[in-house]
């Protein structure tokens, strides 16, 4: 984060130092002011310089606010852009142990806090200046004068440490809570009508703002903790300005020191004092830490490695090595061996939790297998460039999310000239509907209203330009039965003679299919055409 803003940085710590030396010389010049006074010297020349030093803080501070504040946006503009571009390489497995609206909070707000690093840091650091200086300058115009300084500063900077330390903590509990109610709030956007149809509103709400009383009680604790503090510091200041004037007093009535030194040693007591006020600063530390930490996580998951290969020529021949997937202690596939034929219709069947979505991503490389390997046309898929899997390779699932603003947006991802997307539309049976609306293909999709089957044949029609191989998980299920027939009509008959692979529920397709896979408990129990496994009674089950 700190080499992140490097380029204001460096700036800033310039300005907040020549403020610092700003502040430590104005005592110095008044107090010679105060001296030419008594002693009816030139009082004009020192007050022009205090004023110039004047002058010079408060372009000091306006380059400070303005750099910092700059610096905070660019640094978090680079930080969101990071996290986004971590989450979606990382891909479903790296990230699903964050929830959508924990996520969601991690990459705007906490990401805000984060970026307040670097010139919170500087600016802190610049912060020690004054007082170490005063403490210098003090000793210079009497040793006594800073031994009375040196004891309450100790005693504030104790205060201050105590108080970043406490601040980090309870910031880091306060995001954390923060992300846990974002993702439950998005879960139940997600299914707010089942809610509804449920009755269920109520609890939902219970569960959603359950955390709410934690969020609560550590909103306290931070301002307890600025509370403590603030006061501590209030206390101590005081006390550190009367001792250095005591002091000053003493030798100022033994002749030690002149009347302007005296003036001098009570403003860098002061100066010394306001450390207390650096707890705004110091808490912004703790909230960057915090989001830091948070920010962290994400970067750390995994991202998903490409090769740099393309698929040699071959008709789409699919083959799983020993394939064995895991989740924790639960094996959702074991010891897979499977070769498919290039250029087939591969029907995946079996009873629920058999592993036929696991295989379905597997084949798609939405995630990797922890053990074995999958190769198209004799190439590993891991060893595959991204451009030439996603080219090769396309999926439609059975809850398509629709990506981008319009409907002919939502099937060419923004990537795939027009003509391929109404060959797309058409050989899916998209075209059909999308020509009744407003604006066809240019209609938005917030005012494209769609039923479950329409919202499948935009994501089958999306996935339609496959080169090579074009899984479907379950993706025709929300079909009615002549437009799945149609669909499977032309799935079947595959004019570019892709390699498919179907997970399917219904019999009729798995009977138009070439070949029938059937799992059984993360295991393949059969493979061959579907009127052969018919006379197996278990097969049967399958389809109920």
């Amino acid at each position: 984060m700190l080499r992140q803003g490097r380029g204001r940085l460096p700036l800033i710590g310039v300005v907040a130092l020549a403020g610092s030396v700003t502040v430590l010389a104005l005592p110095t010049v008044l107090g010679r002011a105060v001296d030419a006074v008594v002693a009816d010297g030139e009082v004009g020349r020192w007050v022009l310089i205090a004023c110039w030093l004047i002058a010079l803080g408060i372009a000091c501070d306006i380059v400070e606010v303005l750099a910092g504040t700059a610096c905070v946006a660019g640094t978090t503009a680079w930080l969101r852009d990071r996290l986004v571009r971590q989450v979606l390489a990382s891909g479903s497995p790296a990230t699903s142990r964050f929830g959508t609206g924990d996520l969601v909070t991690r990459v705007s707000s906490n990401a805000h806090d984060a970026a307040q690093a670097g010139p919170a840091t500087v600016t802190a650091l610049a912060a020690v200046v004054p007082p170490a200086g005063s403490l210098v300058l003090l000793t210079l115009i009497d040793p006594l004068l800073a031994a009375a300084f040196f004891g309450g500063v100790v005693v504030v900077i104790m205060v201050l440490w105590a108080f970043t330390r406490r601040t980090a903590e309870i910031s880091l509990a306060y995001q954390e809570t923060q992300g846990r109610i974002a993702a439950a709030l998005t879960e139940a956007l997600a299914g707010i009508r089942t809610i509804t149809s449920a009755g269920t509103v109520s609890k939902e709400q219970r569960r959603i703002l359950g955390p709410l009383p934690q969020l609560h009680e550590q909103g306290l604790r931070t301002w307890r903790v600025l509370a403590r503090s603030g006061a501590q510091a209030a206390v101590v200041g005081p006390l550190v300005l009367i001792a250095v004037l005591a002091v000053g007093g003493v030798q100022l009535v033994r002749g030690r020191i002149t009347p302007g030194d005296y003036f001098a040693a009570a403003q860098y007591a002061v100066i010394g004092a306001g450390l207390g006020s650096l707890t705004g600063v110091l808490g912004e530390l703790g909230r960057a830490r915090a989001g830091i930490t948070r920010a962290a996580e994400l970067t750390a998951a995994e991202p998903v490695a490409y090769g740099t290969l393309s698929l040699p020529a071959g008709p789409g021949r699919l083959v799983f090595d020993g394939v064995v997937v895991r989740a924790g202690q639960n094996v959702l596939l074991d010891d897979v061996d499977l070769d498919l034929p290039g250029g087939a219709a591969v029907a995946v069947v079996g009873p629920s939790g058999a592993g036929k979505s696991v295989l379905a991503a597997v084949a798609g490389r939405l995630r990797d297998p922890d053990a074995g390997q999958v190769r198209l046309d004799g190439m590993p898929l891991g060893a595959l460039s991204h451009a030439a899997l996603r080219l090769a390779v396309k999926c439609a699932f059975e809850r398509p999310v629709l990506v981008g603003s319009t409907v002919g947006e939502a099937i060419s991802v923004g990537n795939v000239p027009s003509v391929p997307l109404l060959h797309a539309a058409r050989a899916t049976h998209v075209h059909d509907f999308v020509s009744r609306m407003p604006k066809r293909y240019a209609t938005s999709l917030a005012e494209a209203p769609m039923s479950g089957g329409e919202a499948q044949r935009l994501g089958l029609a999306r996935a339609w330009t496959a080169e090579r191989l074009l899984i479907l998980d379950d993706a025709t299920s929300s079909l009615d039965t002549a437009t799945e027939l149609q669909i499977s009509e032309t799935l079947m008959g595959d004019p570019q003679r892709r390699t498919r692979l179907i997970v399917t529920h219904r019999a009729a397709t798995a009977s138009r299919a070439d070949l029938v896979v059937w799992l059984d408990r993360g295991r393949v129990r059969a493979v061959g055409p579907h009127h052969e496994l018919w006379a197996d009674p278990g097969y049967r089950e399958v389809f109920g």
